[in-house]
Protein backbone atom coordinates (compact mmCIF):
# COMPACT_ATOMS: atom_id res chain seq x y z
CA UNK A 1 0.00 0.00 0.00
CA UNK A 2 2.86 2.38 0.79
CA UNK A 3 4.40 1.69 -2.62
CA UNK A 4 1.07 2.58 -4.25
CA UNK A 5 0.97 5.94 -2.47
CA UNK A 6 4.60 6.64 -3.37
CA UNK A 7 3.70 6.16 -7.02
CA UNK A 8 0.60 8.33 -6.58
CA UNK A 9 2.81 11.14 -5.26
CA UNK A 10 5.17 11.07 -8.23
CA UNK A 11 5.40 14.48 -9.85
CA UNK A 12 4.33 13.33 -13.32
CA UNK A 13 1.32 11.45 -12.00
CA UNK A 14 0.19 14.32 -9.79
CA UNK A 15 0.63 16.82 -12.62
CA UNK A 16 -1.47 14.70 -14.99
CA UNK A 17 -4.14 14.06 -12.37
CA UNK A 18 -4.46 17.75 -11.51
CA UNK A 19 -4.86 18.64 -15.18
CA UNK A 20 -7.53 15.99 -15.69
CA UNK A 21 -9.27 17.01 -12.47
CA UNK A 22 -9.39 20.66 -13.45
CA UNK A 23 -10.56 20.11 -17.02
CA UNK A 24 -13.10 17.35 -16.37
CA UNK A 25 -14.20 18.86 -13.05
CA UNK A 26 -14.87 22.20 -14.71
CA UNK A 27 -16.88 20.58 -17.49
CA UNK A 28 -18.92 18.53 -15.04
CA UNK A 29 -19.48 21.56 -12.81
CA UNK A 30 -20.68 23.58 -15.79
CA UNK A 31 -23.03 20.79 -16.84
CA UNK A 32 -24.40 20.05 -13.37
CA UNK A 33 -24.35 23.47 -11.69
CA UNK A 34 -23.94 26.01 -14.49
CA UNK A 35 -27.45 27.40 -14.20
CA UNK A 36 -27.19 27.71 -10.42
CA UNK A 37 -23.77 29.38 -10.62
CA UNK A 38 -24.91 31.84 -13.28
CA UNK A 39 -27.98 32.73 -11.21
CA UNK A 40 -25.74 33.14 -8.12
CA UNK A 41 -28.02 30.83 -6.14
CA UNK A 42 -25.35 28.55 -4.73
CA UNK A 43 -26.27 26.98 -1.41
CA UNK A 44 -23.55 26.08 1.12
CA UNK A 45 -24.08 22.33 0.52
CA UNK A 46 -23.37 22.83 -3.17
CA UNK A 47 -19.80 23.94 -2.44
CA UNK A 48 -19.06 20.45 -1.11
CA UNK A 49 -20.70 18.85 -4.12
CA UNK A 50 -18.70 21.04 -6.50
CA UNK A 51 -15.47 20.17 -4.64
CA UNK A 52 -16.29 16.47 -4.97
CA UNK A 53 -16.99 17.01 -8.66
CA UNK A 54 -13.31 17.94 -9.03
CA UNK A 55 -12.07 15.18 -6.72
CA UNK A 56 -13.66 12.33 -8.66
CA UNK A 57 -11.79 12.79 -11.99
CA UNK A 58 -8.59 13.57 -10.06
CA UNK A 59 -8.95 10.29 -8.15
CA UNK A 60 -9.80 8.26 -11.25
CA UNK A 61 -6.84 9.70 -13.14
CA UNK A 62 -4.48 9.04 -10.23
CA UNK A 63 -5.70 5.46 -9.88
CA UNK A 64 -5.34 4.76 -13.60
CA UNK A 65 -1.88 6.31 -13.76
CA UNK A 66 -0.60 4.42 -10.73
CA UNK A 67 -1.95 1.10 -12.01
CA UNK A 68 -0.37 1.73 -15.41
CA UNK A 69 2.96 2.59 -13.75
CA UNK A 70 2.81 -0.59 -11.67
CA UNK A 71 2.33 -2.72 -14.77
CA UNK A 72 5.33 -1.19 -16.53
CA UNK A 73 7.70 -1.49 -13.55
Amino acid sequence: MIAWFKLACRRDILKRSVKVGVVVGTLLTAINYGDVLLAAEVLPLMYWKILLTYCVPFSVSTYASVEAARVTE
